[in-house]
């Protein structure tokens, strides 16, 4: 073996090892991340679900019988039905979301990018609920709901609602209909404004490419627009089944610690049992957690494996 050769062998094992140590410290940052701010925070909420507490929050007994309880209570087996009621509420917020606000977010996010008509004021529009603080947003939405709309629709269409929207209603009741609503509205301009950049970074050769082989309009969109945003969507739509056991739905800003049972979320449910129970309760919400976290990962990799597998392709 000449020495020309011996040279080039201990380059390349210096230039492997030099990625070697890059790819290291570049996976070392997000492991490191996950064992302080999951495993770290979380641990002792892991394993409270096997303890018994006295108020002082000194472990006086290990055991199963809240995870017993915890199993019951979430698969409704105890005869209550809250968690089971609290599945339906979250699953009604997902769906909404999934299938009236991703739509109309990409639709105007596209009319944005293809710079059409009064795009810069829509984008203006859209994007003012996300500056405004969400408290006023909800206090304002609040009075036009209960008190402006009654007086609106009675002087100009002679219709008289003797409730507000947020009003118990028999036998419709819109009150989580229209905090769905405002959930969609307030939550827009943030998915356009995403959307809309995500599109700005497709190339234009590309585009033009396409227009030059008959991909205009809704064809442009499918075979052009949606696989080079694919990434950002998956994210927002892989993020958004994960959010099902946590999200509250806006009903805190509305109600306070006070929502009705039937509307309560998964997020909302167990938000409010952290604040109103005493310590000797907290192991019992851990027991529910648990079972939350064990349904919530496999299902949200299921989702990202499927969008990865069957979502499309730039090619």
């Amino acid at each position: 073996m000449n020495q020309s050769t011996t040279v080039k062998r201990k380059r390349g094992l210096k230039g492997r090892e030099r990625d070697l140590i890059f790819y290291v410290i570049m996976m070392a940052w997000p492991v490191l991340q996950f064992a302080i701010f999951y495993i770290g925070v979380n641990a002792n909420s892991f394993l409270m679900a096997f303890q018994k507490l006295d108020l002082s929050g000194r472990v006086t007994e290990w055991t199963i019988q809240y995870m017993e309880q915890g199993f019951k209570a979430f698969f409704g087996l105890d005869g209550t039905n809250v968690f089971a009621n609290a599945f339906r509420r979250s699953l009604q917020v997902y769906l909404v979301g999934l299938f009236i606000g991703t739509p109309l977010g990409l639709f105007f996010s596209y009319y944005i990018y293809k710079k059409l008509p009064f795009s810069n004021g829509f984008r203006v529009l859209l994007f003012m609920p996300t500056i405004i603080s969400n408290i006023v947003l909800v206090a304002m939405y609040k009075f036009f709901v209960q008190d402006a709309l009654p007086i609106i629709m009675e002087e100009l269409f002679n219709y008289e609602m003797k409730l507000g929207l947020l009003s118990g209603r028999t036998p419709s009741d819109t009150r989580f209909a229209t905090i769905l609503f405002f959930n969609t509205w307030a939550g827009f301009g943030g998915g356009v404004l995403m959307y809309s950049n995500a599109m700005s970074g497709i190339s234009q050769e590309l585009v033009d490419s396409a227009h030059l082989d008959g991909a205009i309009g809704i064809r442009e969109f499918i075979h052009i627009t949606l696989p080079g945003i694919w990434p950002t969507l998956s994210t927002f739509l892989i993020t958004g089944v994960a959010g099902i056991f946590s999200n509250q739905g806006g009903l805190f800003n509305f109600y306070g610690q006070n929502a009705d049972v039937t509307l309560r979320t998964y997020g909302y449910e167990m938000y409010i049992r952290t604040l109103q129970y005493q310590i000797t309760g907290y192991p019992s919400i851990s027991a529910i957690s648990l079972y939350m976290t064990a349904i919530a990962i496999p299902v949200t990799y299921l989702v990202k494996w499927a969008l990865e597998k069957f979502g499309p392709s730039e090619d």
